[in-house]
């Protein structure tokens, strides 16, 4: 057995319930490569894992929730934003396994819920927010909390920002194999994965899943949100971990890791003139939809650096859809000017 398929049977060990509907379609965007005269793009639709309208964190509660189950927790605790995708579909996935969720989300209390938000409490979800853009206060509300339900005698599991620990990243390591996949039956060289980085988990996974496989391909993460150096030392850290749970024979070089911060505009949650425009662009050549927060920005990136030369028509890219469309409704008046 060669160290690949010794570290792929680790991650195969690892405990998992079934959540995603896999493996997501791989489609080939010509329009949009034709119009911004660049790479070759495919799309990678994890926006149809199929879990509370789909989105990239099914792949990672597969992992994350496996482990809440093998403690004997009977309530799920998670963190994010008042229109995090994470939390949505937490709040789903822990209601299909009969586990009572309850998701602390930090920022402002809408006039009307919208978008995620309603899909959080429509799917039974505990919703508690905090008017503070300060993680520390936010997840001492979260050790407050978990301690309270231990002492009325429950088992809660908390799970990070974002799925994001060497467990959730463990969904993207798999989600790598499984693009590999897919591109060698096209027969097709790939060299670069684009995606929406934030808290790290997703970035971490597949570029581990890439140095597993020895393959040579970039991954690039476009910030939506976070400073380059703050995504930067998320993904290390997790990756770090990774490479301790799966055993594997190598340590990542923050040389490797590239993350792009300059699309993310005013600050996270906000969306830019270039991420609007991108959101309209593919959906008016591909017919496909991002959302407001993360890939609209993200493809913003993606459309920078093929106007900058960084991509060319000698490349081959994927975009990896990660979801989101929800929070489209909560920007329905920023899309509708265009």
């Amino acid at each position: 057995m060669s160290p690949s398929e010794e570290h792929v049977a680790q991650l195969d060990r690892l405990p998992r319930v079934n959540l995603a509907q896999l493996p997501t379609p791989l489609e080939e965007a010509p329009r949009l490569s034709e119009y911004l005269r660049g790479p070759r793009i495919w799309i990678k639709r994890d926006d149809l894992t199929g879990l509370a309208l789909g989105g990239s964190k099914a792949r990672k509660l597969e992992f994350l929730l496996a482990q809440a189950r093998a403690q004997g927790c009977d309530v799920i605790i998670t963190v994010g934003a008042v229109q995090s995708n994470h939390a949505r579909m937490t709040a789903a996935a822990a209601q299909k396994l009969g586990l009572r969720s309850i998701v602390v989300l930090n920022g402002e209390p809408p006039p009307q819920a919208q978008g995620n938000l309603l899909l959080d409490r429509i799917f039974g979800a505990e919703v508690r927010i905090i008017q503070t853009d300060d993680d520390y206060v936010l997840m001492g509300v979260v050790a407050d909390l978990e301690r309270q339900l231990r002492r009325d005698g429950r088992k809660p599991y908390v799970i990070p920002r974002g799925g994001s620990n060497a467990y959730g990243a463990s969904g993207y390591v798999q989600a790598w194999l499984e693009l590999r996949s897919q591109m060698m039956a096209l027969g097709v060289r790939l060299d670069a994965i684009v995606h929406a980085s934030t808290s790290g988990g997703t970035q971490s996974g597949l570029y581990t899943g890439t140095k597993l496989a020895d393959s040579g391909v970039q991954v690039v993460g476009i910030s939506a949100g976070p400073r380059k150096e703050v995504v930067t030392t998320r993904v290390l850290g997790i990756v770090t971990e990774l490479v301790e749970l799966l055993h594997l024979p190598w340590r990542p070089h923050p040389d490797d890791v590239i993350v792009y911060d300059d699309y993310v505009g005013e600050r996270y949650g906000v969306p830019t003139p270039a991420c609007l425009d991108a959101i309209r662009i593919l959906a008016r050549t591909e017919g496909i939809l991002l959302d407001p927060v993360y890939t609209g920005k993200a493809m913003a990136g993606l459309m920078g650096l093929v106007a900058q030369g960084r991509f060319t028509s000698a490349h081959n890219v994927v975009f990896w859809h990660t979801g989101g469309q929800p929070a489209v409704f909560a920007h329905a008046g920023a899309l509708q000017e265009g």
